[in-house]
């Protein structure tokens, strides 16, 4: 008889706090996520900076989530996660207080490069501490894991929306993102931290398949490369197309997160009784048919708000379905989560920077084509995971 894992006799009490706090650092992970793309525009006014060169943010703060999340890796298979944790929050919290006080590019690039790395760390971290917390039972806790990321990153847009109609500038809105992060950082002072499920002797061990992490990796590097290319491009495409005005373009980067929000809390269900390869399919499918929405009838307010909903409701589970596919085939490490969120960093970066390297040059309607053709690219690249 094999004796019980660490996961089945730790206390119920002590897993639940612990997985609350993973929850709301996920909150404060999706307001910083989500709080870049409402604020270009501001930010190129503020450094007396073109869309060209703004676009730079996007690659060194990815660059910065890289580094984060393949160090993470390491770091919290070696050390306490929560304390790790706990000190990433801080420096999240003062580094997005004072994004709205740098009036020059390189300052500001250096700040949005440590809030990266504070992203990368927090968010490698969570997702490997939560696998460790609940083992193979992760799946439902794994999608309200991103339900809660969700939830920040709908609330973000909308505070910037309200600050510029309120104070004319975005900084209050980021001065009160950073305030609510810092009770965050110190629960986890108060918080046991978890440690590496090792697969316990007389156990079938998941072999370790270099090829799959691989594929896996390029698959998360073109989904987060979508994901971060609307999220971070909507406002200013409805804005250039004056689609909309200036809050009404915010709120509608808020429905997107908002509908992503939704389509995690319905993903609860849904993964206890579909398998992930199914629900991966259904999602990518969803992604082409909203993204065709945007992409073949352009130039409407109407469509942008459909696709843009449509697009949150079928990405909404597709990184978490991801990683719950990769705890099924692999012994997942921090090490290995770290390079799966190296891919994502990647994606990240790549898509959004290039993205702005020809929305002057071609007109703001090449974005969406750009991340229509991403989004078929990742669905190919599944049938070969499969």
């Amino acid at each position: 008889m094999n004796p019980p894992s660490a996961v089945e006799t730790k206390s119920t009490p002590e897993r639940l706090w612990q997985t609350a706090g993973y929850y709301a650092a996920f909150i404060a992970l999706g307001m910083t996520t989500a709080s870049f793309g409402p604020v270009l525009p501001y930010l190129a006014e503020q450094t007396h900076t073109q869309l060209s060169l703004i676009s730079s943010l996007f690659a060194f703060r990815s660059l910065g989530y890289l580094i984060g999340s393949l160090r993470g890796g390491h770091l919290y298979d070696r050390r306490s996660g929560h304390p790790v944790v706990m000190f990433v929050l801080l420096g999240l919290a003062i580094c997005i207080a004072v994004v709205p006080s740098i009036p020059l590019l390189i300052p500001l690039i250096v700040v949005l490069f440590g809030i990266g790395l504070g992203e990368g760390t927090l968010d490698v971290g969570a997702n490997t501490l939560l696998i460790w917390v609940h083992g193979s039972k992760m799946g439902p806790f794994m999608n309200g894991l991103h339900f809660f990321f969700g939830i920040g990153a709908f609330i973000a847009p909308i505070l910037i929306a309200q600050a510029v109609i309120q104070f004319g500038h975005f900084g209050p809105a980021y001065w009160l993102i950073g305030i609510s992060i810092l009770p965050v950082a110190f629960a986890f002072s108060r918080l046991p931290s978890p440690t590496h499920q090792q697969t316990i002797e007389g156990s079938q061990s998941k072999p370790y398949n270099r090829r799959l992490v691989i594929l896996l990796i390029a698959f998360l590097f073109l989904y987060v490369g979508a994901e971060v290319g609307f999220g971070g491009w909507a406002f200013t495409y409805v804005t250039r197309l004056n689609l909309a005005d200036e809050a009404a373009a915010a709120y509608i980067t808020s429905a997107f997160w908002g509908a992503l929000t939704v389509g995690r809390l319905l993903g609860f269900p849904i993964s206890t009784r579909l398998q992930p390869a199914k629900i991966l399919w259904v999602d990518l499918l969803g992604c082409l048919v909203s993204m065709g929405i945007i992409v073949f009838i352009p130039g409407s307010t109407v469509t942008i708000w459909i696709g843009a909903l449509l697009l949150g409701l079928s990405m909404a589970s597709i990184f978490p379905t991801a990683l719950s596919l990769a705890e099924k085939r692999l012994n997942i490490s921090g090490r290995i989560t770290g390079w799966l969120f190296v891919g994502a960093s990647l994606g990240g970066m790549v898509l959004p920077w290039v993205i702005g390297q020809v929305f002057e040059p071609f007109g703001a309607p090449i974005a969406m084509v750009l991340i229509f053709v991403d989004l078929v690219l990742a669905t190919i690249l599944y049938a070969f995971i499969r």
